[in-house]
């Protein structure tokens, strides 16, 4: 019994690696000081919204799903998903570790309700550092593209759009809550998008000229 379950599910011990992305994490908000300050007029039209802290502490929940639910239904896409995760992230850092940047929107918050405690205390414990590109972004787009790379998913179109919806309001709260430029939120996607052209596009595109070549062997 233990050791089918161990056969069946030992890929998510992959997960682990994300151990040393922590370490690089805690290293950059320890010993990171900003030269390049994110900033955009755009910023500056972007209002703050508190209770974005909301989607915005809700990234967690939908990343452990992302994981979860691939890794249970679908190995190749819980492959990819790390893939794209893990690059991606390890490319975040050695952004921030050669061209150290930061942001300096975070209003000054006084109110004491539930969402204004708890952006404080989000603030407390994490600097306005190493923001450019968002991970959040970045593995926002990732959860969902790995979620709609797995067809079932994709063909049930209520599950396709509650996806959607998390991703983009995860992405606003980025800037709603201050916690981003639209700088970090734009460097993001260019970089989400290069990555799931390398591990979702090109692989497809070969997959199918092989098809097609073999079929035109055969013929």
């Amino acid at each position: 019994m233990l050791n089918k379950l161990w056969q069946q599910y030992k890929h998510f011990l992959l997960l682990t690696l994300y151990g040393v992305l922590y370490i690089w994490f805690i290293y950059c908000e320890k010993t990171v000081v900003p030269k390049y300050i994110m900033f955009s007029p755009i910023d500056l039209k972007i209002p703050f919204i508190k209770e974005f802290v909301v989607p915005y502490l809700f990234w967690y929940i939908y990343m452990a799903f992302g994981f979860i639910y691939l890794g249970i239904v679908s190995k190749r896409d819980y492959y990819r998903l790390f893939l794209f995760m893990f690059i991606g992230m390890s490319i975040c850092y050695t952004v921030y570790t050669v061209l150290p940047n930061g942001q300096n929107l975070r209003p000054v918050i006084v109110d004491n309700d539930i969402f204004s405690s708890t952006i404080r205390k989000i603030y407390a414990n994490d600097t306005p550092t190493n923001v450019a590109p968002s991970i959040h972004v970045l593995n926002s787009i990732a959860i969902h593209v790995g979620l709609t790379g797995y067809k079932p998913f994709k063909e049930r179109r209520i599950l396709r759009v509650a996806s959607l919806v998390c991703m983009v309001t995860i992405c606003a709260s980025t800037v709603l809550i201050k916690q981003h430029s639209i700088l970090d939120v734009m460097w993001a996607i260019i970089l989400a998008s290069i990555l799931y052209i390398c591990i979702y596009m090109i692989p497809q595109l070969i997959r199918e000229n092989q098809s097609k070549e073999e079929s035109v062997f055969f013929m």
